[in-house]
């Protein structure tokens, strides 16, 4: 596993002429920047574990969590290894962004700015089929345990896939969630009801927000042909917060990134369909027993907002469009602001978000968790609850 670490100091701090580029509108830095350089990192690191022989592609972004957010400029320090290998054709490599402590002085964990997971596949190089790559070896109690954690997140990823909402339906508590929202539709729209649908209340379909671009041959990857995926990730990053900025009429703090698949390859040269919509906010309209959410602190309420931007990209002629992939952001407002579906897609997106939101916050508690018994037993309770 040491063999696959890759570290580098980022002088934002030191040097204006590079923190001019990472510098947001706030003066803070901008995080799709630094998530493009993490997909450029966990390229690096890859490589490091696979060698030279094999082409690595980025199959999906597992999660991103902020663990302690920046406040000044100064110089960062990316980090990244390998995570999980079983021999098989895909990898979990772990990136973190940290302040970039003076040589010699010992690093601290509120340095940590996030933590961020990526999947990467290894294929032959002529005949683009996945390729089985050298497993992983830990040859410390430490590497161990992140092992462990790394095949179970595994295992939860191909569980989840079998309950996907495209593989089965929605479950008993969640269709009757549905069907209680659909009552308080029809309850908005009586002429005999004393009941109105409030103005903080908006429907998923106005909080759409679209992009088209043509993808130029300065953010290709290494192979030539095909746009870098971190590129991807910073547009689709960048139009959810627009997003979320839109519909709340506030500035969005960002939470976490949930997966998000890369399904097709996009061309140089490409047209690139993003459209982004809020597809979930915590608390949401209703509970499952039809009750309204109340806000911890109503004198000063925050919503979680749920971020889905879906891609898809035609070639300039405008052929068939294909999807390139699913991405999924979570941001914080301070606004009580709610969505609500109408049909049945929206309500397959707001179930799907509402399943994102909650496996979450389950894994934000597992990292929190100090003990292997601790965690399982958080994952046991998740089980149980679906």
């Amino acid at each position: 596993m040491s063999d696959s670490y890759h570290r580098i100091i980022l002088p934002l701090g030191r040097d204006p002429w590079l923190s001019d580029t990472y510098i947001n509108a706030t003066g803070h830095i901008r995080l799709g920047t630094i998530f493009m350089d993490l997909d450029a990192l966990s390229g690096i690191v890859v490589y490091k574990h696979t060698g030279p022989g094999v082409m690595t592609v980025t199959a999906a972004l597992d999660r991103i969590t902020i663990a302690h957010p920046l406040t000044e400029i100064c110089d960062l320090e990316y980090s990244g290894r390998v995570t999980y290998a079983s021999g098989r054709s895909s990898m979990e490599i772990t990136c973190k962004v940290a302040r970039a402590r003076k040589e010699g002085e010992p690093s601290k964990p509120e340095d940590v700015l996030l933590t961020c997971m990526f999947t990467m596949v290894a294929l032959d190089p002529t005949t683009k089929k996945p390729v089985n790559v050298p497993p992983l070896i830990c040859t410390t109690p430490e590497e161990e345990r992140i092992y462990k954690m790394g095949e179970a997140k595994s295992l939860t990823k191909k569980k989840a896939a079998k309950t996907s909402l495209l593989a089965t339906e929605p479950n008993d508590p969640e269709s009757a969630l549905i069907h209680k929202i659909w009552l308080r539709q029809l309850e908005y729209h009586d002429p005999n009801s004393d009941l109105r649908q409030p103005p903080n209340v908006v429907p998923m379909s106005k909080t759409q927000i679209s992009t088209a671009s043509i993808m130029q041959p300065q953010y290709r990857n290494r192979h030539q042909t095909m746009i870098f995926g971190g590129f991807h990730l910073k547009e689709t990053f960048e139009l959810a917060f627009c997003c979320a900025a839109s519909f709340a009429h506030a500035r969005p703090t960002f939470i976490s990134a949930d997966p998000c698949t890369f399904r097709n390859p996009v061309p140089v040269g490409s047209v690139l369909y993003l459209t982004a919509t809020i597809a979930y906010t915590d608390p949401p309209l209703l509970e499952e027993d039809g009750s309204e959410p109340q806000h911890k602190d109503p004198k000063n309420p925050i919503t979680r907002l749920h971020v889905r931007v879906d891609s898809k990209v035609r070639d300039v002629e405008h052929g068939v469009a294909k999807p390139t992939g699913q991405f999924n952001y979570t941001f914080s407002v301070p606004k009580d602001v709610k969505v609500m579906p109408h049909t049945y897609e929206e309500y397959m997106m707001f179930i799907d978000a509402r399943r994102r939101v909650q496996l979450g916050d389950v894994q934000y508690r597992q990292e929190q968790a100090e003990s292997e018994q601790e965690r399982r037993k958080l994952a046991d309770d998740f089980n149980l609850a679906e």
